[in-house]
């Protein structure tokens, strides 16, 4: 039961919000003067849309202007959108704005149609007796507090609008799409932000995915009966929402889509599945940086064999019930060794999983891809590669480093920094070309002596240099120095794994483009 009390009302909002409301109630008058056909997806979506606009635009204006509008939607010949419009963006919006309009014909009809009880009377604690569930929607604040407290000692859940202090739940937003139904919440904190999020969410989620869910409902035991395991059933539902027969229910041809669904299953019948390998690039390590097919991916995978480079946050967005194997590398600690993953891609493959191969930056830039998908290739595993922005672009963004620039530099070399019994390797004859710009990957524990032998074999001392840690992260530290000095600048910052060097004229420009700093960077000025 529906408690509305008389007190609860809110002011007219400014003139300007009148304005708003006054052009959605146009609108949606249009939808029922020159009609509206229920059945046309597009109409639905578009008065929907519409209707929950105006649900939110309620809470912050005046109510009257609103009640001669809907008399008249209420005194509309059709029936079916009337008690749609009423049950699910009226009752909402009346509950929601906290006031009973004084027109008491009005609040009859409500009573009627939405079974909401109205009692004329201030607020008493017996009214609370027999009661599931309280809303208290009023501008008094002392009633509101009294309101909570009784439903409290009842053991009654309780809700009290715009006070989360006060409340033992909150009510999300809603995206209804039965039977699939999405809750927004703040929890109290930002109501309007939660709905602006269902808003964006409803434009995206077409009105047909409830009947794609009741069609599936429908197959779901037959489904059941043919595939035996959770797994084949999940790949043979995902191959269903999201190809041919989803697009036939979106268009209206419900009748097309339950044949080709029965065609879908007869020939599975007979079909076994077998595994696949995503190589994937996970990026530097703010998620945002993901491409969309890496996160489509991620969330259709069975099993993730991931690195140490990949960022927790990356990592949160693989399916939540895939099993996770970490086959991460540190300096003189290999969890497995790179024969051994290449093989255990081949085995979980060849078991018929999904293997999500997730690696940080870009697989075929110092991570080993083409080894691992020598390996696919050579036992007849298929395969797809989804590259990702790579350390050196990612971090040297973030950090406000041009990798090349007109003025500075033609040239960008990407070399990997890896100590061998105390020395590093590398062509210092080529890295020290004028004009170009260097950057080192995994180069941090070897930096005293990359940039003694930069200077030895021909850079200036002078030379500016940056090193990045956790680059693209919050915990992002950057520090700047010259080659001479460079060692020094990053002992005395405690800067840790991983991170990137970035040798060059470039890393002047950093004082004028450095943008993004992370919280590390607060604590540490560029030397």
């Amino acid at each position: 039961m529906t408690v509305l009390l008389d007190k609860g009302f809110l002011p007219c909002a400014a003139h300007h919000d009148l304005a708003f409301v006054g052009q959605l109630a146009h609108e949606l008058q249009n939808f029922l003067l020159l009609g509206f056909d229920v059945g046309d997806a597009h109409h639905a979506l578009r008065f929907e849309i519409l209707a929950q606009h105006f649900a939110g635009a309620l809470r912050h204006v005046g109510k009257h202007f609103f009640a001669q509008f809907l008399r008249r939607a209420l005194e509309g010949e059709d029936q079916r959108l009337r008690l749609d419009f009423l049950q699910h963006d009226l009752d909402r919006a009346v509950v929601e704005c906290q006031q009973v309009f004084p027109d008491e014909h009005f609040v009859d009809d409500l009573v009627e149609i939405n079974k909401v009880s109205h009692i004329k009377e201030s607020f008493s604690p017996r009214q609370l007796d027999g009661s599931i569930i309280v809303v208290a929607a009023t501008d008094d604040e002392a009633i509101n507090a009294l309101v909570s407290k009784e439903a409290k000692s009842r053991n009654i859940p309780v809700n009290v609008v715009d006070s989360p202090d006060l409340c033992s739940f909150t009510m999300p937003s809603i995206v209804d799409r039965s039977p699939i139904v999405i809750a927004i919440s703040s929890s109290g904190a930002a109501p309007v932000l939660a709905r602006l999020i269902r808003s964006k969410i409803e434009t995206m989620i077409p009105i047909a995915y409830g009947r794609l869910a009741n069609l599936a409902r429908d197959y779901r035991e037959k489904v059941k009966e043919i595939f035996g395991s959770s797994q084949s059933r999940r790949i043979f539902w995902e191959d269903v929402f999201q190809g041919s027969i989803a697009e036939q229910v979106f268009s209206g041809r419900e009748d097309v889509a339950r044949k080709l669904l029965d065609i879908a299953i007869s020939n599975s019948e007979i079909k076994s599945f077998h595994g696949e390998v995503y190589l994937v690039g996970g990026g530097p390590g703010d998620p945002d940086l993901l491409t969309f097919r890496a996160l489509r991916l991620m969330q259709q995978c069975d099993v993730c064999v991931y690195d140490k480079l990949v960022s927790t946050k990356v990592l949160e967005l693989v399916r939540r019930d895939a099993e996770l194997i970490y086959v991460g590398k540190a300096r003189d600690q290999h969890t497995l060794p790179q024969q051994e993953i290449n093989q255990l891609l081949v085995r979980l493959a060849k078991e018929g999983k999904r293997v999500l191969r997730l690696k940080g930056g870009d697989p075929f830039i110092f991570g080993r891809g083409g080894e691992e998908i020598e390996t696919l290739m050579e036992n007849g595993i298929p395969f797809q590669v989804v590259p990702g922005i790579t350390a050196a672009n990612g971090v040297a963004s973030y950090a406000g480093i041009p990798l090349t620039h007109r003025d500075y530099a033609q040239t960008c070399i990407f070399t990997t920094g890896h100590l061998k019994d105390g020395t590093v390797e590398l062509d210092w004859e080529t890295l020290v070309h004028p004009r170009q710009t260097v950057v080192i990957y995994m180069g941090l524990l070897g930096v005293e002596v990359i940039c003694k032998k930069l200077i030895q074999y021909g850079l200036a001392p002078e030379t500016p240099a940056a090193v990045i840690q956790h680059g693209t992260l919050p915990s992002q530290k950057v520090v700047t120095s010259d080659l001479e000095n460079l060692y020094a600048a990053v002992s005395n910052a405690n800067l840790k794994p991983p991170s990137i060097i970035i040798v060059g004229d470039v890393v002047r420009l950093r004082a004028k483009l450095a943008w993004f700093e992370g919280e590390g960077s607060s604590h540490h000025q560029d030397h």
